[in-house]
């Protein structure tokens, strides 16, 4: 499925760039996916779209963020790690990562790996149609073991 979701990050400018779900499921199936993880990024994006209208992203909110045991089983400590770093850095703001986290855990299995957690973080961007800095995009990319210091 995260295969699907960076196919549709580097190709569509923003979600309203998509075909319709039956189109896109078309277009997906002819570059190779599967039609099981076709439908789960569907799925997933069609929940993504649902928080992304509710209004979440107006949300203001200054106070800090409990997780719950259930929330941090399922992300386990470097994705927690990794949010709370974004919104240290001012990256994330907190109506981003209750998307990022009502996200990740519309995913099934424990703990949910890093790696699909930044996976989440650049689709959260890409639904309300804004793009991280350059930096962040790094820190989302990159894996740290490929990354030069100078």
């Amino acid at each position: 499925m995260f295969d699907v979701l960076v196919y549709l990050y580097e190709n569509y400018w923003r979600p309203d760039a998509c075909p319709d779900p039956r189109q896109l499921s078309r277009k997906l199936s002819a570059v190779g996916f599967e039609n099981d993880e076709i439908q789960d990024a569907l799925t997933w994006l069609e929940g993504l779209a649902e928080a992304a209208e509710s209004g979440v992203q107006s949300q203001t909110d200054t106070g800090v963020r409990i997780y719950t045991a259930s929330e941090r089983e399922r992300l386990g400590d470097a994705s927690v790690g990794f949010i709370s770093f974004l919104e240290s850095a001012g990256v994330l703001a907190p109506a981003m990562r209750e998307m990022v986290v009502d996200r990740a855990m519309a995913i099934p299995g424990s703990p949910l790996p890093l790696e699909d957690l930044k996976v989440i973080v650049l689709m959260v961007f890409w639904s309300l149609g804004e793009e991280p800095d350059a930096l962040i995009l790094d820190e989302l990319f990159v894996d740290a073991d490929e990354r030069l210091i100078h």
